[in-house]
């Protein structure tokens, strides 16, 4: 059984900064991609970054500059360090990795709650 745990998320004011992290725990081979998602109240989960294993990273045109994610493979850690939060970031926002056992499978965390006040 494979488990993804989130912690950072919280409330802060616009411009401020907030770091998710995510650790990937149980029985697999290796981890693949790993990403965070987000999805705000009445909208489609969005892909906010992703980085492989080899540490290519990619992001959301409205994220870009401002975020910036980060992975340990030695730790299966994925990580995203947000700055200059808007009001418009606020969204619960899922961990997500492609983890390879026998297969290749997709997990996502429970999810952390991102609050900007403006």
């Amino acid at each position: 059984q494979v488990h993804l745990v989130e912690s950072g998320g919280g409330l802060v004011q616009a411009g401020g900064s907030l770091r998710l992290s995510c650790r990937a725990s149980g029985s697999f081979f290796s981890i693949n991609n790993m990403g965070w998602y987000r999805q705000a109240p009445g909208k489609k989960r969005e892909l906010v970054a992703g980085v492989s294993r080899g540490g290519d990273t990619n992001y959301a045109d409205s994220v870009k500059g401002r975020f910036t994610i980060s992975r340990d493979n030695a730790k299966n850690t994925v990580d995203l360090q947000m700055n200059s939060l808007k009001p418009e970031d606020t969204a619960v926002y899922y961990c997500n990795a492609e983890i390879r056992y026998w297969g290749l499978d997709n997990y996502w965390g429970q999810g952390t709650q991102v609050t900007v006040s403006s």
